[in-house]
C-alpha cells in the first residue's frame, strides 16, 4: 500500500496515472465500480415500485434503502479485517461472490412473494458491495504514484456513474414500463386472488435484471480469479486494533471526513430516490397517469445521472488546478442552492433544480475519500477506508427520515415532497463546512 502510506496532495505534472504493466488489473478493478453503480441505481426506483406492489407507505418502502445501505455498515470492518489477513484480490473475489449470491436470492424471494425476503436479498448484495468498495478504493490508490493517487481514484470512480446509468435505464425500460398499470389505490380494491396474480407478475419483472447481473458478476469473478493482480505491500507486523482505532479517532481530518461522507451519501440517496416521487407529483398535476408520470420521472433521473457522469469527468480535470477542499466547498454551496430551488419553486422548474443537484454531487464521494485518507499509513489506512465505506449508512436513516416527512407533513405552503428536501440542504451545509475546514488547513 505504498501509495496510501506516502499519500500527499496531488502534484501531477509528468506523472502517469497507471503504468502499462498493471493496466489490465486496473481495468478489472475499475469494472467493479461499474457493478456497484448498477446495483445502487437500479435499486433506488424500486422504493416507489415496492410501495405499489406491496401497498406500503413511503416510510416502510424505504426499508429497502435501510437493508441495502445497512450492508455497508455491517460488512465494512469485517472486509478490512479480511483483506488485512489475505489480500486485495481475495477481498474483490469475496465481494463479487456475495453480490452474485444476493442477486440469486431474488429467485426464492419471488416464490415466497413477501416483502422481507427481498430485504434480505438486498442486504446480501450490499454486503458484497461493502467488500468491493472497502477493497477497490484503496487498491486503486495503491496502483501507482502517491502524487496521482486522488486523480487515479477519481478516474476509476468516473466509471461508477456509467453503471448507474445502466441501472437506471434498466429500471426504466425493463422494470417500470412492464409493471401492471394499476395504481396503489386501485390494487387495494382488487380481490385477493387477482391482487396476488398482479403482485407475482410484477415481482418476476423486478427480479429478472438481478438474475442477469448475477451471471455477469460470475464471469468477472472468473476473469479476476485467473488474472495476475498486483499485491499490496506486506507488513511484517500489524498494529493492535485498539491502537489503530485510537489513532483514527484522534485524527480530526479523518473523523470529520467520515461525518461529511455519511451526510453526502444520505443527500445522494435522498435526491436520487425521491426524484421519482417529486416528478410523479409534478407530472400527475399536469394530467398524466401514475405509471406515465413514474416512467417520465425515471427519465429525468437518468438525465440527472448523465449530468452527474459528465460533471465528474470535468471536475476530475479541474482538480489539476483547484485545491480539493475549495472544489468541495464550491460544489456543496451550489448543491444547497439548487436544493432550495427544489423546495421553493413549483412544477418543472423545481424538478430541473433537483436534476441539477447531481452535477454538484459528482465529485464529492471520491474527493472526501481522498482528503480523509491523507497522511494515513498501513493498517490505519485500511481501516480508515473501511470507516469511510461504513459512512454509507447515511443512505439508511436519512432517506427514512425524508420518507417520514412525506408521510406526516401537514403544511400547505409547499407539498410534503418539497418539504422533505430540507434534509439534503442540511447535508450540503455539513459537506461545505468540511470543504472549508480542509481549505483552511491547507
Amino acid at each position: 500500500m505504498e501509495a496510501i502510506d506516502n499519500y500527499k496532495e496531488p502534484s501531477t505534472v509528468g506523472e502517469k496515472l497507471v503504468a502499462k504493466t498493471i493496466l489490465l488489473p486496473f481495468i478489472l478493478v475499475t469494472s467493479c465500480f461499474v457493478l456497484w453503480g448498477f446495483a445502487n441505481d437500479i435499486t433506488n426506483p424500486m422504493v416507489a415500485a415496492f410501495q405499489k406492489i406491496f401497498l406500503t407507505g413511503a416510510t416502510e418502502a424505504t426499508l429497502i434503502q435501510v437493508a441495502f445501505y445497512g450492508g455497508y455498515g455491517a460488512m465494512a470492518i469485517p472486509a478490512a479485517l479480511f483483506i488485512r489477513r489475505f489480500s486485495y484480490k481475495a477481498g474483490i473475489l469475496m465481494g463479487l461472490a456475495l453480490y452474485a449470491m444476493g442477486g440469486l436470492l431474488f429467485i426464492p424471494a419471488t416464490s415466497i412473494g413477501e416483502f422481507y425476503p427481498f430485504l434480505l436479498a438486498y442486504f446480501v448484495i450490499t454486503c458484497g458491495l461493502s467488500f468491493l468498495e472497502t477493497t477497490a478504493n484503496p487498491y486503486i490508490l495503491s496502483m501507482g504514484s502517491a502524487a496521482t493517487a486522488t486523480q487515479r481514484l477519481n478516474l476509476a470512480q468516473a466509471f461508477n456513474p456509467m453503471g448507474s446509468l445502466i441501472g437506471m435505464y434498466t429500471a426504466s425500460q425493463f422494470i417500470l414500463v412492464n409493471l401492471d398499470e394499476r395504481t396503489k389505490a386501485e390494487r387495494a380494491l382488487l380481490p385477493l386472488e387477482e391482487f396476488n396474480t398482479v403482485k407475482t407478475h410484477d415481482l418476476e419483472i423486478v427480479s429478472q435484471p438481478y438474475l442477469f447481473i448475477a451471471l455477469v458478476i460470475a464471469l468477472i469473478f472468473i476473469f479476476i480469479a485467473l488474472a495476475k493482480m498486483p499485491e499490496q505491500k506486506s507488513e511484517s507486523e500489524h498494529k493492535p486494533l485498539k491502537t489503530v482505532f485510537a489513532n483514527l479517532i484522534k485524527s480530526r481530518n479523518y473523523t470529520q471526513g467520515v461525518i461529511a461522507q455519511m451526510f453526502y451519501v444520505g443527500a445522494q440517496i435522498m435526491c436520487w430516490t425521491f426524484i421519482i416521487h417529486y416528478g410523479t407529483e409534478v407530472f400527475m398535476q399536469e394530467g398524466m397517469s401514475e405509471k406515465q408520470a413514474q416512467i417520465l420521472s425515471q427519465e429525468y433521473n437518468i438525465l440527472a445521472m448523465v449530468l452527474f457522469c459528465t460533471s465528474r469527468f470535468i471536475c476530475t480535470y479541474l482538480l489539476k488546478f483547484i485545491q480539493p477542499g475549495l472544489l468541495l466547498l464550491s460544489l456543496a454551496i451550489a448543491g444547497g442552492a439548487f436544493t432550495l430551488g427544489t423546495i421553493i419553486l413549483d412544477g418543472r422548474i423545481g424538478l430541473y433544480c433537483l436534476v441539477a443537484i447531481s452535477a454538484c454531487m459528482s465529485l464529492m464521494f471520491p474527493t472526501i475519500y481522498g482528503i480523509a485518507l491523507k497522511g494515513l499509513q498501513g493498517d490505519e489506512a485500511k481501516f480508515a477506508a473501511a470507516g469511510l465505506i461504513m459512512a454509507i449508512v447515511g443512505g439508511t436513516f436519512l432517506p427514512m427520515l425524508q420518507a417520514s416527512v412525506i408521510d406526516n407533513w401537514t403544511g400547505t405552503i409547499v407539498t410534503a415532497v418539497q418539504a422533505s428536501f430540507t434534509l439534503p440542504v442540511v447535508c450540503f451545509v455539513i459537506i461545505a463546512a468540511y470543504g472549508y475546514q480542509t481549505m483552511r488547513a491547507k
